[in-house]
């Protein structure tokens, strides 16, 4: 089920900050009123294609921080996974450079919450999730505004990298319909024309006929 239009699930968990320091009460509620956030999930560290995106992303930091916007990364790993691989070269596989949050969704339930958990799961009588398969996941990625609501979300099955021009896209689409009040047509891009929403009329023409 989509998340669209609804409050962000909210948790706390561990994470590796600043390229390197452990926080274990990483919340979003810290960027609520004061930034954007774009919270994207991968399957797992050290494989293949998951390196490409976290360096990607970080490659485009300053574009998401000139929007006022939050990167923040999740994976079923641990924090010391987490940490282990941001110690390895880029030119070996790994992540070293990257300084936005990662989040360690070690107990899956983020990834639940979020909708992105692939593998076979229940729930035993004390709510704990029990699995029974591999528990990783898909490539989910949420624009959060800055009231806490998911504003878009796409969802990637494992073998397929995202476009992070995109991601900046769509941010910049919902900036521009915050500030004019106006909707972004098919393929819209900054510096284009947008539309009057005309919802509205349309609703009030059916229900008076």
């Amino acid at each position: 089920m989509g998340l669209v239009g609804g409050v962000a699930p909210n948790f706390t968990a561990d994470a590796i900050i600043n390229g390197g320091d452990s926080v274990n009460n990483f919340s979003l509620d810290q960027f609520i009123g004061n930034k954007y956030v774009i919270l994207f999930f991968y399957p797992k560290d050290f494989t293949f294609v998951c390196p490409s995106e976290l360096h990607a992303f970080q490659n485009k930091l300053h574009e998401f921080e000139k929007r006022d916007c939050q990167l923040v990364g999740c994976s079923t790993d641990t924090a010391e996974t987490h940490w282990g691989w941001l110690q390895v070269p880029k030119s070996k596989g790994g992540i070293q450079g990257i300084t936005y949050p990662l989040i360690a969704d070690s107990d899956k339930l983020i990834s639940d919450a979020y909708d992105v958990l692939n593998g076979e799961y229940d729930y035993n009588e004390d709510g704990d999730l029990i699995a029974t398969g591999s528990m990783i996941a898909y490539r989910g990625l949420f624009l959060i505004d800055k009231d806490g609501v998911i504003q878009h979300q796409l969802v990637n099955n494992l073998p397929l990298g995202r476009n992070v021009d995109e991601a900046l896209r769509i941010l910049d689409a919902l900036k521009f319909h915050e500030a004019n009040g106006e909707v972004c047509p098919a393929n819209w891009k900054p510096g284009d024309d947008g539309m009057k929403d005309t919802h509205a009329g349309v609703a009030d023409y059916l229900s008076s006929h």
